[in-house]
């Protein structure tokens, strides 16, 4: 790819709506933009960030009225002479227009090139290029507060701030080596060990981040196991805030599972229904049975309803049993009514913290929410001053600089010579170049921005 190649793309969704925007970056924006544009004046005689009233021409026919916002190089997100011409939203008026631009000297953008470019011409770095596909796909408020701090180069700048640390002993080191009348070495070590000590306390406190980080981006996985009529279905469908799943008194309506994705608290549980689970000779229900088990045993929450109208027998304890060594919450349920279980019946065959649950008139959600998330957000997070961790890239290659400044902690307790801690220190500050950008190969590159969309 040629860097002076101008792009363009649809750069919204495609589908009915009031405006739609034609996406294009380059050196001949501007010109190419003109061609197909009449207005006042020409592009190439309007100033920068400015909107200009016009309509769209392929050839003799009018093709639509716009507004085109002309932003000159290098106050743009790409760095380069960027036009977008905001035209209505129609899925063909948008055709309409993006190939009248390819055939007035565009080409079609390959998926996340304009991000890709906003990065190549220093614009951001490439975990601020990577969250933004974060802020796109973000599916709950925290998700995206963290795709924003990291956009704002919260992490880059921990990362610029840990690698400076560790360019600095290297670069002393070296100078030492090579110019010992001038630098002492003389009890370097155990300074040095202080700083590489300091070093991966910031680098643990990044690696414990990512437990947070993994449920705030993809949410969690959440199973709900139960008897047949123990309410599974009523509280999904009240947790979901619709009719998703079918209803009935009948025991056994529901014989396979169904996955919702909501939000609470901030946090999204991609939560499925499952069959009754219970003996029976029944063909259908017992394959819902098997995949409930198996969505039981693979799923990062269980939430196990207990039918709170009758008193707890063999299939209850059972149920009970298969989540001793899981992360589970009990619900009691139908508490509206008079109940026969008790949290202390639980108590005689699980240590897992029970809630009085009515899936009729809302009772106990709130301590469900809260429960949830001291389960599985370490603490109140605080995006004005705390870096999530949220990408497993970032995550995979925090561990390595950590295994690094570990092993260079080992070579200073075993008393080696200087010049074998320059080694992983090197290792440490290169592996979290890559985060940023600074030392990654052009696969990595390719691989991340060809997971965008085609106009980002």
């Amino acid at each position: 790819m040629k860097k002076t190649d101008t792009i363009a793309a649809i750069a919204t969704a495609l589908g009915e709506s009031g405006i739609g925007i034609i996406r294009i970056s380059g050196e001949d924006a501007i010109g190419i933009a003109d061609k197909i544009f009449s207005g006042k004046k020409s592009l190439r005689e309007a100033d920068s960030h400015t909107i200009n009233y016009g309509h769209v021409y392929f050839g003799d026919e009018i093709i639509d009225e716009v507004l085109v916002m002309l932003m000159k190089a290098p106050r743009t997100f790409t760095g380069e002479d960027t036009v977008e011409i905001n035209c209505h939203g129609g899925i063909l008026i948008l055709e309409k227009v993006l190939h009248a631009v390819l055939k007035s000297g565009a080409r079609l953008a390959l998926p996340g090139e304009f991000t890709k470019r906003a990065f190549l011409n220093g614009k951001m770095d490439l975990s601020q290029a990577e969250a933004v596909i974060d802020i796109i796909e973000a599916k709950n408020d925290l998700a995206l507060k963290a795709g924003i701090r990291q956009l704002s180069g919260a992490l880059t700048e921990n990362i610029k701030t840990i690698r400076a640390k560790i360019l600095e002993q290297i670069a002393f080191i070296e100078a030492a080596l090579d110019d010992p009348e001038h630098y002492s070495l003389d009890g370097y070590s155990v300074k040095l060990r202080k700083i590489v000590k300091k070093l991966i306390t910031r680098i643990e406190y990044l690696q414990k981040s990512f437990k947070d980080g993994s449920i705030i981006r993809e949410g969690i996985n959440t199973v709900i196991i139960g008897k047949p009529n123990a309410g599974k279905s009523s509280i999904l469908n009240l947790l979901s805030r619709s009719d998703r799943a079918i209803v009935t008194d009948i025991a056994g309506t529901t014989r396979d599972t169904l996955t919702e994705n909501i939000k609470l608290s901030g946090i999204s549980l991609n939560i499925t229904d499952t069959a009754g689970i219970r003996k029976t000779d029944d063909i259908v229900e017992s394959i819902g049975v098997k995949k409930a088990i198996e969505a039981s045993n693979n799923a990062d929450l269980n939430l196990v309803v207990i039918d709170g109208l009758l008193p707890i027998d063999s299939e209850d304890i059972s149920l009970l049993e298969s989540v001793k060594d899981k992360q589970a919450i009990i619900l009691i349920n139908k508490s509206d009514k008079e109940l026969k279980v008790s949290a202390h019946d639980i108590s005689k065959y699980s240590d897992k913290d029970v809630i009085i649950f009515s899936a009729k008139d809302n009772t106990g959600v709130d301590e469900l929410e809260n429960m949830i998330k001291a389960k599985f957000i370490s603490n109140e997070i605080n995006f004005n001053d705390q870096i999530i961790i949220t990408n497993i890239r970032h995550q995979e290659i925090i561990n390595e600089a950590m295994e690094s400044l570990e092993m260079c902690l080992s070579s200073i307790d075993e008393g080696y010579e200087e010049d074998f801690f320059t080694i992983d220190l090197l290792n440490a500050y290169e592996a979290l170049g890559e985060i940023i950008g600074e030392t990654v190969d052009d696969d990595v590159v390719n691989e991340i921005f060809s997971k965008f969309c085609m106009g980002k």
